[in-house]
């Protein structure tokens, strides 16, 4: 599978990032991957190998250029609970410095460099992202409504923005959820805020999830869910993005 370790030239700097895309040539339609707050890593580098294996180019940012290349902090090669309190309080001033103006303005820079690249066909892009990356998927869907046509977020804080913020989404949209993430109420919120928008979606709790559950570098880690997760996600690209 080729990829590329690519720069991205953005309002406040230039972001490292990871390309995966199918063999043979030609051009296929093209996938924004968020990482989840993690970053990219292994894990994240094997699932854009699995998405465009099916046919799609996969471009992976990394969402804390600012602070450096990836990976900007030291990770261990599994993130155990007892990881995780050191990791986050590395982790967390960047996520919080990450405000909605710069994902909004890195997104500009992430779509026109994915649709410029020659390996993308033309026509319309997904965006994907995980935990925090399913919050940054959402707001660039919301933002590029002619461009973007299909979202997928998975165990990430879709809601977190209000209800007026997926008012603008276009997208066809696929939210996969922890159980540890939200209650059957707030889903019932969130699905009636995606109603009232009028997009085609699916919304749902997989079963006997964790937040994290599709990371099989962390404890969350669920399998079934993992497959779960790639079945909605695959169906929804074969609808939404056209194939050459």
């Amino acid at each position: 599978m080729p990829t590329k370790m690519l720069q991205i030239s953005t309002a406040d700097g230039q972001a490292d990032a990871f390309a995966a895309f199918p063999d043979g040539g030609g051009r296929h339609p093209g996938v924004l991957m968020y990482a989840d707050g993690f970053g990219i890593r292994p894990v994240l580098r094997e699932m854009a190998h699995e998405l465009a294996g099916h046919g799609f180019y996969v471009l992976a940012p990394n969402l804390f250029y600012r602070h450096g290349p990836a990976p900007v902090i030291e990770l261990p090669e599994h993130i155990g609970e007892e990881a995780r309190p050191a990791v986050f309080t590395q982790l967390m001033p960047m996520i919080e410095a990450h405000t909605t103006e710069r994902v909004l303005s890195d997104a500009d820079a992430y779509l026109k460099f994915l649709t410029a690249q020659p390996e993308v066909s033309a026509g319309p892009v997904a965006v994907t992202g995980y935990c925090i990356g399913g919050l940054l998927a959402t707001r660039t869907a919301a933002a590029h409504p002619g461009q973007v046509a299909a979202l997928a977020a998975f165990h990430g804080p879709v809601g977190a923005d209000g209800p007026d913020s997926l008012s603008k989404l276009t997208a066809e949209v696929h939210f996969g959820h922890a159980e540890s993430d939200l209650t059957p109420e707030i889903l019932g919120e969130l699905n009636q805020a995606l109603d009232a928008a009028g997009v085609g979606y699916t919304s749902e709790i997989y079963p006997d999830t964790v937040h994290g559950f599709t990371m099989s570098d962390t404890d969350a880690f669920n399998p079934a869910a993992l497959q779960l997760h790639w079945d909605r996600l695959l169906h929804l690209l074969s609808r939404t993005l056209t194939k050459s």
